[in-house]
């Protein structure tokens, strides 16, 4: 092998494991996943709040805040992610419909073991819909600890969960509109 083929390899050898290291520190995802979204108008929507490409998930902690014009939050229950590890200890602090909060999420596993990695839901939260409009779904007082107790980074996602009329609205809508056009083609006729 001659001088130039060897730096070549090395050269491969060193942006490979570059890229390697890039995708190991890259930071987990908070995100949520509406379902149905849109929501419509007087139905239930379940949100899971989801985690993706962690490492050593000991325990977490978050609050979730949204439009009180458009949603109302009825319950908040644990995802599996989190359990999946073993025994755990999970509840919320509060849920305050008039200002649109769900107050300090949170799980922990219970006893020394290793946190969980990988990827899924962390918690579901039940809403129902009460208006109709796009409500952002805003994360803050996030805080994700390792199974040594130190903070784990995590990049949060916001996606905005939209709220429509009844299937039956529209549908009436149109028929209106019909029956308008049909009335003025009567008059002009």
């Amino acid at each position: 092998m001659n001088s130039w083929q060897a730096w070549n390899n090395r050269l491969l050898i060193a942006l490979l494991l570059g890229a390697a290291s890039a995708q190991a520190l890259a930071a987990p995802v908070l995100s949520v996943s509406a379902t149905p979204n849109p929501a419509v108008l007087g139905s239930t929507v379940d949100l899971s709040v989801l985690i993706a490409d962690v490492s050593d998930l000991y325990g977490y902690q978050f609050s979730l805040s949204f439009d009180p014009g458009v949603l109302r939050a009825t319950g908040v229950t644990e995802g599996a992610f989190l359990g999946s590890g073993g025994n755990t200890v999970s509840g919320y602090g509060s849920i305050d419909n008039t200002t649109g909060a769900v107050s300090f999420v949170y799980n922990t596993l219970v006893g020394p073991s290793a946190g969980v990695s990988g990827g899924g839901a962390l918690a579901h939260i039940r809403f129902d819909v009460i208006g109709v409009g796009t409500t952002p779904l805003t994360f803050s007082d996030a805080l994700f600890l390792d199974s040594r107790l130190g903070e784990v980074a995590v990049r949060i996602e916001s996606t905005p969960l939209q709220a429509v009329p009844e299937p039956g609205a529209y549908l009436m809508l149109g028929v209106g509109l019909v029956g308008l056009a049909a009335l003025r083609r009567r008059r002009i006729g």
